[in-house]
């Protein structure tokens, strides 16, 4: 078949489908836009898209609309012009969340459109309003979350299937809409991210961490409030004041990912790192920032305690790597982390918001690893049985790529 990629940063998700079915013998390109720099092995067209500022005063509720859809048509255009030039894909697959399909049936309405319904936005029940610092779900928060579903609603209400990486993820959607979905997750490579004794962890200061060592990690791509940033900083100092010999592993950037950017000139990274630096021993404190994958697979290899928090929305591949690592896996008691953590068998959950208890689980978790050998083997069997890419995800998803392809 032939089969189109559609992704503003392509591979996106499909990093691993994309090559896979590239393998199997489909025609596979991949549509993207032309600043993106990531390489892979399909071949990459690009569209160029060039936002207009939107202005609120005008668009008001329909802004994120207009900004969504203009990429839309951007992605159209290039399509189109594909089109004309002799280019008709039998199955297209693309993300969802940025507009991107929302036109593609318009020019190639014969083809199969698969696309990636990752989260869809809601006023209750989900990130607006969770945490009380940052959001107090007031009446126009939880207008404006369900004025931004608009885009996603259409994205599939014009494809032939979609789909989730996790069940809580696709109950988010309404189930006009739900029942279009089918769960499958990314896949997880557990022959990389696997427990090893012989790793070790060189750090920008030279020093060397190994596995064995009494290691604290936290990771996510940007440090901020939807990831539990704040409440793993403020946890911190009794973690550390009780554990004079940890050392304390953070990899991430100082942009936003989710939610709003600080109203103060500094990033989130030193908002909350201020508010207790005084009472922390900051020379086994580090800061990696972002990191190439070897580093980050080093970082759960040699973690003795894991700490993942987030906000109920999309969850993060790295819990799940850090979980196929052998980590010990202490998580926030939020909805998508307990979809995989079951407290006290494959890890232990916390409160999102419990500061002391936090602090307390990461000392526990810290002090005595053997007590938690069971959970670090049991967190690895979860992902085996139910998240390894080769045995499981990825024949899942080429199967489900090739049914509707083909009409089943």
């Amino acid at each position: 078949m032939k089969i189109l990629f559609v992704h503003q940063n392509f591979p996106g998700q499909f990093l691993y489908l994309a090559p896979e079915l590239l393998a199997r013998g489909h025609d596979c390109k991949a549509l993207t836009d032309a600043g993106n720099t990531r390489s892979s092995p399909v071949e990459m067209l690009r569209y160029t898209h060039k936002p207009q500022a939107v202005e609120p005063a005008q668009t008001r509720l329909g802004r994120n609309y207009t900004t969504m859809s203009d990429r839309g048509v951007s992605v159209a255009r290039a399509a189109l012009a594909l089109r004309k030039a002799g280019y008709i894909p039998d199955v297209i697959l693309g993300h969802s969340g940025w507009g991107e399909t929302l036109f593609l049936k318009e020019v190639w309405p014969e083809a199969k459109l698969i696309v990636y319904a990752e989260f869809y936005y809601k006023g209750r029940g989900a990130d607006v309003g969770f945490d009380r610092e940052f959001s107090n779900g007031s009446f126009d928060q939880v207008i404006i979350a369900q004025g931004r579903t608009t885009h996603l609603g259409q994205a599939l209400l014009h494809a032939d299937a979609g789909i989730s990486p996790t069940l809580w993820q696709a109950s988010t959607y309404p189930p006009a809409l739900r029942k279009m979905i089918e769960v499958i997750f990314d896949g997880v490579n557990t022959a990389t991210l696997r427990p090893d004794p012989g790793a070790q962890l060189t750090l920008p200061d030279g020093r060397v961490l190994r596995a064995g060592d009494e290691v604290l990690t936290f990771v996510n791509r940007n440090l901020e409030p939807y990831r539990g940033y704040h409440t793993f900083m403020r946890a911190l100092p009794e973690v550390m004041a009780a554990r004079p010999q940890a050392q304390v592993v953070i990899v991430g950037g100082d942009e936003v990912s989710y939610g709003s950017a600080p109203k103060d000139r500094k990033g989130w990274k030193d908002i909350f790192l201020d508010e207790v630096k005084d009472r922390l021993d900051l020379s086994r404190v580090h800061f990696l920032g972002k990191i190439a994958y070897p580093h980050f697979v080093s970082v759960m290899q040699v973690s003795r305690a894991h700490a993942y928090l987030t906000y109920p929305f999309v969850l993060s591949w790295s819990m799940l790597e850090a979980m196929a690592a052998g980590c010990h896996v202490i998580g926030s008691a939020t909805a998508p982390v307990q979809e995989l953590i079951r407290d006290g068998e494959n890890g232990t959950l916390v409160d999102f918001f419990d500061v002391p208890g936090w602090s307390r689980a990461l000392t526990e978790a810290l002090a005595d690893p053997r007590r938690f050998a069971g959970l670090r083997r049991a967190a690895r069997q979860t992902v085996i049985d139910g998240y390894d890419l080769h045995s499981i995800c990825l024949p899942r998803m080429v199967a489900m790529v090739e049914r509707v392809g083909t009409g089943g």
